[in-house]
């Protein structure tokens, strides 16, 4: 049995690097900041219809996630050295190597792919740059939820609420079902390609993804019809279905 160990042959950070990384991080926040701040100036004084501002944000972000994640190298991935070496398994649980009559132990952590370490580049720093989804959820999306439900006319809302419940449960539950048919039927060709393991996906996994994708919000189509004042009932169909279809498809997962 052949395997291969990593060893880390560099102490840890230290002060000056620590200090580089969260300034680069500042930088990054402040650079995004700016240059949406200025896409929004330029979108509402020009005009611009064919893109709203949010998508405008979401390919800043996804142009410099590319850029972390392929053009600047990790420190870890520099350090690291792949040895190759015979007769290693997993157990008892310890590796002890004699380098240059000098004796080193290793600890068995898990298996890693070798897929894995050649494309560590970047990683340390895109995950400390990741927006948190916690802060999303616990900070940002409260406020914005209660400022819709209190900005909405309720008169229209109760008025429609049968074509709303109408969409959020049933129509949430036939687009979970359609979503999954579809993965499941790609995942089979997949398989019959040879490009699968005849057991990686089930048909409940692809249910499951049907699931979250049919309780996205759309969050800037509402931005949208609210800036061009659409009726105020298809506002009220949208919005309402949008808040409700999160349960149905918490009950569906």
């Amino acid at each position: 049995m052949s395997s291969r160990v990593a060893a880390k042959t560099a102490p840890g950070r230290d002060a000056a690097g620590s200090h580089r990384r969260e300034s680069a991080q500042l930088l990054i926040f402040n650079f995004l900041l700016i240059l949406t701040l200025l896409t929004i100036w330029l979108f509402k004084h020009r005009r611009f219809r064919f893109l709203h501002e949010t998508g405008g944000a979401m390919f800043y972000g996804l142009i410099m996630g590319l850029i972390l994640r392929y053009a600047i190298p990790s420190p870890d991935a520099e350090n690291s050295t792949v040895h190759n070496c015979e007769i290693v398994t997993n157990t008892p649980g310890t590796l002890l190597l004699n380098i240059t009559d000098r004796l080193y132990e290793y600890e068995y952590k898990r298996e890693v792919d070798k897929h894995n370490i050649d494309n560590r580049q970047g990683n340390e720093m895109l995950q400390e740059v990741t927006f948190d989804s916690e802060v999303f959820f616990n900070v940002l999306l409260p406020p914005i939820i209660f400022y819709a439900g209190y900005s909405l006319k309720k008169r229209y809302f109760f008025r429609n609420l049968g074509s709303i419940l109408t969409y959020a449960f049933i129509g949430t539950a036939i687009s979970c079902v359609v979503i999954g048919g579809i993965m499941y039927g790609f995942v089979m060709a997949m398989i019959s390609l040879g490009q699968l393991g005849k057991h990686d996906f089930y048909f409940t996994d692809c249910l499951f993804f049907g699931a979250l994708i049919s309780a996205t919000d759309p969050v800037t189509v509402l931005a949208i019809f609210h800036e061009l004042d659409v009726d105020t009932q298809l506002y009220t169909l949208l919005f309402g279905e949008s808040v409700l279809n999160d349960a149905v498809a918490i009950v569906l997962t």
